[in-house]
């Protein structure tokens, strides 16, 4: 019996490049659908361990939005490894100083960990402003993953020609 599932082998499908705007768009929302399509499960041929995912880059993270109190609730925490060396700061203040970070590492923790994980994160560019420099790779708007892999309406089939029976009786009509 043939094999049924498509396996992808590694440089086999081709990146597209994908651009989102994040103003307005809720950070965790934001997150799931840049790392879903980071990798690449929006595609129906997905394989695990492979890079199928398209490459994606976010401008204006420094207007994404969260929601109730999380600004001054939920804390960011860095460790330097040596006693003394905790730094933590409110989503507040990382999104007044550095919003791509705080964006990035959203991701970032959404997207499997390890040596594959770090090949997908490379494949991520986030701008806290409304411009980017890959203006090059030809980035196409971003959609979101249900609506930009619906089914197509099905098209209209040609009208088949009439045989001689069925041309006599709609003459006679």
């Amino acid at each position: 019996m043939p094999r049924q599932t498509y396996i992808a082998k590694p440089g086999e499908v081709k990146t597209v490049w994908r651009h989102v705007d994040a103003e307005g768009k809720t950070l965790g929302h934001l997150a799931t659908e840049v790392a879903t399509v980071l990798m690449g499960k929006h595609r129906p041929e997905f394989t695990p361990g492979v890079v199928t995912g398209d490459a994606v880059i976010i401008t204006n993270a420094a207007k994404v939005v969260l929601t109730g109190r999380k600004l001054d609730q939920k804390t960011r925490r860095r460790w330097s490894g040596y006693p003394g060396g905790l730094k933590i700061r409110s989503y507040r203040q990382e999104l007044e100083s550095r919003p791509e970070r705080l964006v990035s590492e959203a991701i970032l923790r959404m997207i499997p960990k390890g040596r594959f994980g770090r090949s997908l994160h490379s494949r991520l560019r986030v701008f806290a402003g409304a411009t980017h420099d890959h203006s090059s790779q030809s980035p196409i708007e971003f959609a979101t993953p249900a609506a930009a892999h619906e089914m197509p309406a099905p098209k209209a089939k040609p009208a088949k020609p009439l045989t001689r029976n069925k041309a006599k009786k709609a003459a006679a009509k």
